[in-house]
């Protein structure tokens, strides 16, 4: 039986995870109650939400001595740098660590959790991804559930609720495609910011929007699928469902298919992971639109097309690589990423540096959480390096 209210120390406050974390506590006041928060540079809506919400402990990255200045004027008592996240994952009062933050970022506060103690509601890939070895077997090792908020991985998991899994055949992780769904290589060629980040069914932030146009997120979505459930990768498959209605399936030995469905909302998986195992009505909370089927009327299935979107073949091998391959992917992909946001490669090119990098990389097996990091930086700087030259892959 859970009890209520559940206090939460959330990473990321500022991010779109983290405000609509901040939604499900304003509609839930009588189960849910704030005593953390932390942000990376974004002090003005911290602020906000320090106001509102009253946590006792407030931490900001301040990553610019601009940010740095700003929270000592508006936020005086928070904690800054590195440390200061720590303290948030670390906070005795705090039942659950909600780790909403995007990149390497959210790597040490989560292991700092798992060591406290903490329930661990993750929505941050690159965690699971570079280091989904030591997080798990961290989390084995403290008895600490870690509990999944993507949508996806969210899914799943209500899917298998109740279920043995040595009785499941495949995991089916569902993606809407993106906004290039039906472009042609010509048309990916001349693909600008503006576009990509015109997702069609999905409202997120720049990065991982990018990522959901590359389809790099849904081949991180399948190593966060294969550490969060252990089930090797040959039994996760992914299917484009352009809708975004069926999140995603499990099927078992005996044939049968589970779905978790719903409209778009990623209230609902946050919800679920701040009460589970309770379930909250959220009818007249505005938070989730009701699914009216006839309305629906058709839901298409597609297979992957994945010679048009290679981000996600190289998300599969540096799985099948393993050791710190995934790391370079992930410290690749983040710097790619900016580096198409900021007008300075082409679309394509993302891709084309993402396996130039992985080609040059040489892979520690096993690697502890400074080689994980480690791995990742060489792999930003790598991509710098190469996308002022002309060395290559194309």
């Amino acid at each position: 039986m859970t009890t209520f209210p559940r206090r939460i120390a959330l990473l990321g406050s500022t991010g779109s995870i983290g405000r609509q974390t901040l939604d499900v506590v304003r509609r839930f006041p009588d189960h849910f109650q704030v005593v953390a928060l932390a942000a990376r540079s974004n002090v003005t809506l911290l602020a906000q939400q320090v106001q509102e919400f009253h946590p006792s402990l407030v931490a900001c990255f301040a990553d610019t001595q601009g940010v740095e200045q700003a929270v000592r004027t508006q936020l005086p008592e928070a904690i800054l740098g590195p440390q200061g996240l720590l303290a948030v994952a670390t906070y005795a009062d705090a039942d659950i660590f909600v780790a909403a933050t995007s990149g390497l970022m959210g790597l040490q506060p989560t292991l700092a959790a798992i060591g406290a103690g903490k329930t661990v509601a993750i929505a941050n890939k690159e965690t699971l991804v570079m280091a989904g070895h030591l997080v798990m077997n961290a989390a084995h090792r403290a008895h600490v559930a870690i509990l999944p908020i993507d949508s996806e991985h969210s899914a799943i998991w209500q899917c298998l609720h109740g279920e043995s899994k040595s009785e499941i055949r495949r995991l089916i992780l569902t993606a809407s495609g993106g906004p290039f769904r039906r472009a042609s290589l010509e048309q990916l060629r001349a693909v600008t910011v503006e576009q990509a980040l015109a997702h069609p069914t999905w409202r997120m932030g720049a990065k991982i929007t990018i990522d959901s146009a590359t389809l790099m997120n849904k081949g991180l979505e399948v190593l966060e699928a294969h550490w969060l459930f252990d089930v090797p990768y040959e039994q996760i498959e992914v299917v484009v469902h352009p809708e975004s209605i069926v999140h995603s399936m499990v099927e078992f030995i005996d044939g049968s298919l589970k779905m978790q469905a719903s409209l778009p909302s990623m209230h609902l998986p946050i919800m679920h992971a701040l009460a589970y195992p309770t379930r909250l009505p959220s009818a007249e909370t505005g938070l989730v639109r009701d699914l009216h089927w006839p309305s629906v009327a058709h839901l298409n299935f597609e297979e992957l097309d994945i010679p048009r979107f290679p981000c996600f073949r190289l998300a599969l091998e540096a799985a099948r690589l393993s050791g710190t391959y995934p790391s370079a992917l992930v410290g690749a992909d983040e710097e790619a990423v900016e580096l198409f946001l900021t007008g300075q490669i082409g679309f394509l090119e993302i891709a084309e540096l993402i396996e130039a990098v992985l080609e040059r990389h040489q892979s520690i097996s096993y690697p502890d959480i400074a080689a994980t990091i480690e791995a990742s930086a060489w792999a930003r700087a790598m991509v710098r390096t190469l996308s002022k030259s002309s060395v290559r892959h194309i």
